[in-house]
């Protein structure tokens, strides 16, 4: 490339727009409201996705967001301690486990459908 590329996100949708923004929200993304049917949210300046209202079952159903942390058991004593399983009736998460390729675990969403992997490496 002759260029010098700065960020890459990712388009997901939400069944319930503003109940999924306020779920990300409680995560602690940074939302950055972009119009009234789409916002940026931001880890920091280079990491984020954008979150639409707009929902088709089969492009969500086979969305998936990728977020790789420095610390797993943190990141996942962080997550649990916020009770988001029980403010969100589609929320969950499965337990850490190991694999070759570091250790992780799955958070759903407020969809259901979309899926949010973490890992350590």
């Amino acid at each position: 490339m002759r260029f010098q590329a700065k960020t890459i996100r990712t388009f997901i949708g939400a069944k319930n727009y503003e109940e999924s923004r306020r779920f990300y929200q409680e995560l602690g993304f940074e939302e950055v409201v972009l119009s009234p049917k789409m916002s940026l949210f931001k880890v920091n300046e280079n990491l984020g996705f954008y979150l639409q209202k707009y929902y088709v079952k089969k492009w969500c159903d086979n969305s998936m967001v990728f977020l790789e942390v420095d610390n797993v058991d943190k990141c996942w004593e962080t997550l649990e301690g916020k009770g988001l399983q029980d403010k969100y009736k589609y929320v969950r998460f499965t337990p850490i486990k190991e694999f070759d390729w570091g250790r992780e675990f799955f958070m759903h969403d407020p969809s259901g459908i979309l899926d949010s992997l973490m890992i350590e490496r």
